[in-house]
């Protein structure tokens, strides 16, 4: 994106460029004390899931897939997830037994995402 001070008045032009994250408009966010977002049940195709966040150094995100009454999936609880952290637009979230989550394509789930000190901006399945 770029943009100018100038304008047509013929003073002397400033010529700024801004870039703008990647699905980056809006964003999920939670102060350091943490907080919580339970998706509706969703359908989904793929073998990953991949978030598109930021967190500061305290801060973190983790993910539980639940069946559509809320009941942890075994394999992909809280406690099987790894913290994510840091910055970046498509991290695979990982469980103890990895990546995976082909398992359940096509089958209706819920995703339980706890934040502390994070802006989850996207998830996708892929």
């Amino acid at each position: 994106l770029y943009a100018t001070e100038g304008y047509w008045t013929g003073k002397a032009s400033k010529l700024r460029r801004y870039t703008m994250r990647i699905d980056g408009f809006v964003s999920i966010n939670a102060p350091l004390k943490g907080g919580e977002i339970t998706t509706k049940p969703i359908t989904f195709t793929g073998k990953e899931l991949k978030l598109n966040f930021s967190t500061s150094a305290a801060g973190g995100i983790t993910v539980e897939l639940q069946t559509p009454d809320g009941k942890p999936i075994e394999g992909f609880t809280e406690a099987d997830c790894s913290e994510l952290f840091g910055d970046t637009i498509a991290r695979p979230v990982h469980w103890k037994q990895g990546t995976d989550v082909s398992s359940l394509a096509g089958k209706p789930i819920r995703l339980k995402i706890k934040l502390k000190d994070a802006d989850l901006y996207s998830f996708q399945f892929e």
